[in-house]
């Protein structure tokens, strides 16, 4: 991302409110692995809803953003819910993601990606997994420009059921579903939408 791009989430995020809501999403509070004592990282996590959440689990959490005013309301948010995460104030497409360090990779609505920034970001979630650890990935599909409710407008930054088979087909597919919901996630995610689900674990 660039200096114009981060500028541009670091306004979008200056305001009082939880632009994306202070609960975690629907999907990853459904799928996420069991709560445990195991190192959970969140991609492009923002204010900290989900970060903040899985740490409420038990998880030890590490919450990945580039942008510092997202991630100051994330800490304040954690502070509010008496739990502790790890920021890590980074471009999710540049960070160096340690190998084999997560039992938990959490990578939802992180869309505005090329399709080359994609291909990277899924290749290092995947190294930084360690066996038997667990991906739960959730965005937009094409069918979304019919809703305009969120999300990207470039089609090329929307996920189909074909592309995350393609990044991810190799592990255990436990769960992949396409479906038409209704998001009340602040005011960044609200009303109707097309999301697509993965939940799949390394071998």
């Amino acid at each position: 991302m660039n200096d114009a791009e981060q500028r541009r989430w670091n306004s979008r995020f200056d305001t009082d409110d939880y632009v994306f809501g202070e609960a975690p999403n629907a999907f990853l509070r459904t799928h996420a692995p069991a709560p445990n004592r195991g190192r959970a990282l969140c991609v492009a996590d923002g204010e900290g809803r989900n970060g903040v959440w899985l740490a409420e689990q038990g998880w030890q959490v590490v919450s990945l953003d580039f942008s510092a005013v997202a991630q100051r309301k994330a800490e304040g948010l954690a502070i509010r819910r008496g739990v502790s995460i790890e920021l890590v104030h980074a471009d999710v497409h540049a960070w160096q993601y340690p190998v084999a360090a997560y039992d938990l990779v959490v990578d939802i609505f992180s869309q505005f990606s090329s399709p080359d920034q994609r291909a990277r970001k899924w290749a290092a979630m995947k190294t930084a997994l360690r066996p038997g650890g667990h991906l739960v990935v959730q965005g937009y599909t094409p069918e979304q420009l019919r809703h305009r409710t969120g999300g990207p407008s470039d089609p090329a930054q929307l996920y189909t059921r074909e592309m995350l088979l393609s990044a991810f087909g190799h592990f255990e597919i436990l769960h992949l579903v396409a479906e038409e919901v209704l998001l009340d996630e602040g005011s960044g995610h609200s009303g109707p939408s097309a999301v697509i689900g993965l939940v799949a674990r390394k071998g």
